[in-house]
């Protein structure tokens, strides 16, 4: 059995792509039709852009997905999964690579998201941190004695758990949480 995983949001890095665009004829085009898509060239912030660059929400959910989705589709023959999930925005990477959505429309979606996603962060900075190694009843009980915002937003597993909410909160909580 074959199953294809795609990440979601925090699997970016400088460079992604670049050897994909470099070295098959049928990523570089996708790029250039993503770039067209999207209205900049997104292309060059993954190629050369910096890590802060990257980690804008408008600019990393589009980058992750053409990262994932054209890796895919340069597999070829190759690619042929008997199923496919992704984390969070990886759901989208995972329709498109397996054909149940175009890849026109998957980009598009995945901007529109980024794009709202993008316009909550600047309405209200915020922050997350995964938390490594504490029981979730622990994590639970210092974001409930914090002052300020701070949550438990996503239990990724066993022994992960992410938390969310105000910048500041959120670092006291990373602090209360060593201490």
């Amino acid at each position: 059995m074959n199953a294809y995983i795609f990440p979601g949001q925090g699997a970016q890095f400088s460079g992604m792509g670049l050897d994909l665009y470099t070295n098959s004829p049928l990523a570089k085009e996708l790029f250039e039709q993503a770039n067209d898509i999207l209205g900049f060239r997104i292309t060059d912030i993954m190629f050369e852009g910096s890590a802060e660059d990257l980690k804008e929400t408008k600019v990393t959910q589009p980058a992750i997905f053409l990262h994932s989705v054209i890796l895919a589709k340069t597999l070829g023959d190759s690619f042929k999964p008997d199923m496919v999930a992704g984390h969070s925005l990886g759901e989208f990477s995972a329709l498109v690579a397996n054909g149940a959505l175009n890849f026109e429309d998957g980009l598009k979606l995945v901007s529109q998201r980024a794009m709202a996603m993008q316009k909550a962060c600047d309405l209200q900075p915020s922050t997350m941190a995964a938390v490594l190694g504490l029981e979730d009843s622990i994590v639970e009980r210092i974001c409930a004695s914090t002052e300020g915002v701070v949550v438990a937003a996503n239990y990724n597993c066993p022994g992960q758990l992410v938390i969310s909410g105000d910048i500041d909160a959120v670092n006291r909580a990373c602090i209360n949480g060593t201490s």
